[in-house]
């Protein structure tokens, strides 16, 4: 019994730790707070029931870390401590009996105010000026992040005349609006970036890059929640909002006080509807007592004051009716089916689409024509459908049948194998086929031709100018400057942005080719191995195969792709404009001997470079890469999360552990 609950315990704690790190490190979750917080409380009883089993480095023990290399890091002067959440009104009027019981016969006030979604900020402030912004962290200490601080304009830098106190914290919560975040978004796809799952992944990201104008450029947001220091201006919580307010502090307008639990219920039951009306990101609300001398006498528990609760709302969904589903053609072919909706607003925003992803979704949701779906967002960037509400399906309702023919150019459709998708073969003759390769080819992360993006490559090609990527270098600033929405002055700059672009390297002309299954980092493996696009062209199956995790699909489609006629065409004019078809001198010449002779394994999450990057760094200097660690490695190049067998590993061997910035000292 006591090894199965061991068992129980310990893969918790693996779960937990993982997520954790999705959430914070990567800012990336795979499970909603509800699913974690639930994961949390199990262990939490497990513990709770086993004690013999309790480990101070258990996820019960801590808070959650969101601390970065590259910033500074600084000791809160008051442990920035997270909340204790609920997901019910029984669960609230716990909480309040529990403050009630406490308190004795004296009378309380709590506040509420609204949870948002964003993360958490500690602003100092001295003589009346911003001094220090520091981030959550792990709740002992945080990023400074000053610089990227002071370019948010709702935060006051030099506070209005009032009776400020000289020194004092005030705590809040940075924030991404759904328009800012959208606009982003937009940008990202365009781009070939990855989009940022929610607003408050956004804003955790924006905040920790490491330069202030791109911070400055997505225009973040702030919600302030609570003041610390001596001499504040009044003993309890929501008359030194009050007086934040008027010093230049953006506090919520939601914020609101309660002497029963009545009216608890009353302001969470209008908040559930109303906050889809807000324009920023909320899940939930917090509950707080409001005298200051009272929360001191509540005290706190080891991760979250008693004196304060969270509830948090469930993912946002609504029930609307599909008017009708669409079919579009992606970039590589790929048909999408998408429902189009009566609006319903979600989550900020006006929902009208959603995708439907392809034929198995449709079928295992059976949809049918005129159907009445549900529909969530729950902070994801994509609504989706859920449901369908059957009850309310028209007698007689077809059900929704995918296409058997391109929707754009009507070729007949394959299927891939093993996979639920359908495709268009149509790839030279197929307009958003083409389109999508001409906006890929000038996106930023390939050959980053600023000024072509999705509305100008259609324009380009319904003007007749730009048939395939080749044709690019072949425009002028007169036929640019004659397009509709374009003048002289955008023509001139999309012109230079081409011949800059010239100059971009080896690797990057090959993921802007659009092969299919080549991303980015497939084609900077190809690159490095390769070294010209005339060894490429010239590569059989079976050595494309030998390349590192290149397998026989991937070998197969860069095959296909580069013996097709036109795609020879192509990349015989892009080699005549002067694009760089082989490895610049300078990644292919030795940088040094600096690890001359030595055998590194590379482990964890890096700042500086990433890990493809360190290990081409390794092999210019003389050293040679393993996956594995054993006696004859070197030493490990290790960044944050290493893994914890790697690191037994280490100390059960001998092996050195190289931190970053060590590692870049030792080759300079």
């Amino acid at each position: 019994m006591a090894t199965s609950v061991l068992d129980q315990i310990l893969n918790l704690r693996e779960q937990l730790n993982k997520h954790n790190y999705n959430y914070y490190v990567l800012n990336s979750p795979t499970i909603s707070d509800k699913e974690f917080d639930l994961l949390l409380k199990e262990l939490e009883q497990l513990e709770a029931n086993y004690p013999e089993f309790a480990d101070p480095n258990s996820p019960t023990q801590r808070i959650g870390s969101d601390l970065t290399k590259g910033f500074e890091q600084v000791r809160h002067i008051r442990p920035m401590m997270s909340l204790s959440n609920t997901y019910s009104f029984e669960e609230v009027t716990d909480w309040y009996n529990r403050i009630k019981n406490a308190l004795g016969n004296e009378k309380f006030v709590i506040t509420g105010e609204m949870k948002f979604d964003g993360t958490s900020i500690s602003l100092h402030y001295e003589n009346g000026k911003l001094v220090r912004a520091v981030t959550r962290g792990d709740g002992e200490k945080g990023d400074d992040v000053t610089a990227n601080v002071r370019t948010i304009k709702s935060i006051p830098l030099q506070l209005l005349p009032g009776n400020w106190p000289e020194s004092f914290e005030i705590r809040g919560e940075i924030l991404m609006p759904w328009n800012s975040f959208e606009r982003l978004n937009i940008e990202r796809e365009a781009e070939g970036e990855q989009l940022f799952a929610n607003p408050r992944n956004a804003a955790s990201g924006t905040l920790k890059l490491q330069d202030p104008k791109e911070v400055a450029r997505r225009n973040l947001d702030v919600r302030l929640y609570y003041l610390l220091g001596d001499n504040l201006p009044s003993d309890n919580h929501y008359d030194n909002l009050m007086a934040a307010r008027e010093w230049g502090f953006k506090i919520g307008n939601e914020i609101q006080r309660f002497d029963s639990l009545d009216s608890i219920k009353q302001y969470i039951e209008y908040w559930d509807i109303e906050r889809k009306n807000l324009p920023v990101a909320t899940d939930g609300l917090v509950l707080k007592v409001n005298s200051l001398r009272q929360q001191l006498n509540l005290g706190y528990t080891a991760k979250s004051p008693r004196w304060a609760i969270a509830y948090k709302f469930n993912p946002e969904n609504a029930c609307t009716k599909l008017k009708f589903v669409s079919f579009e053609t992606g970039r590589m072919g790929v048909i999408t089916p998408v429902a189009n909706l009566e609006p319903v607003q979600l989550s900020g925003t006006i929902v009208k689409r959603a995708s439907l992803h392809n034929d198995d979704i449709i079928r295992q949701l059976d949809i049918h024509e005129g159907d009445w779906v549900y529909v969530e967002k729950g902070g994801e960037i994509i609504p989706k459908i859920t449901g369908v509400e059957k009850s309310k399906r028209e007698e007689n309702a077809k059900p929704i049948s995918f296409v058997s023919h391109c929707p754009e150019c009507g070729t007949p459709l394959v299927k891939v194998d093993g996979e639920a998708a359908w495709i268009c073969p149509n790839t030279f003759g197929c307009k958003p086929q083409i389109t999508g390769r001409i906006q890929h080819f000038a996106a930023r992360k390939m050959m980053n031709i600023d000024g072509i993006g999705e509305e100008t490559s259609e324009l380009l090609y319904n003007e007749g100018l730009v048939k395939n990527i080749a044709d690019i270098y072949s425009l002028t600033i007169p036929q640019l400057a004659s397009l509709e929405r374009l003048g002289d002055k955008s023509a001139r700059k999309i012109i230079n942005s081409i011949e800059k672009s010239k100059q971009v390297p080896f690797e990057r002309v090959i993921y802007a080719l659009s092969i299919p299954n080549v991303g980015e980092t497939t084609a900077k493996r190809l690159a490095k191995a390769v070294k010209s696009m005339e060894n490429l062209q010239k590569m059989t199956i079976e050595e494309l195969t030998q390349i590192s995790d290149i397998g026989p699909i991937v070998a197969q489609s860069i095959i296909d792709y580069l013996t097709h006629p036109i795609n020879i065409a192509n990349i015989v004019a892009l080699k005549s404009a002067g694009l760089q078809m082989s490895i610049s001198e300078d990644k292919t010449h030795p940088a040094g001997n600096a690890l001359e002779g030595k055998t590194i394994v590379i482990s964890g999450t890096f700042t500086h470079h990433s890990r493809d990057e360190y290990k081409e760094i390794i092999e210019r200097n003389g050293g040679k890469n393993s996956g594995s660690i054993s006696k004859k490695t070197s030493f490990v190049l290790a960044g944050e999360n290493m893994g914890p067998a790697k690191l037994e590993k280490c100390h059960a061997l001998g092996v050195s552990i190289v931190n970053e910035d060590e590692f870049l000292s030792l080759i300079s």
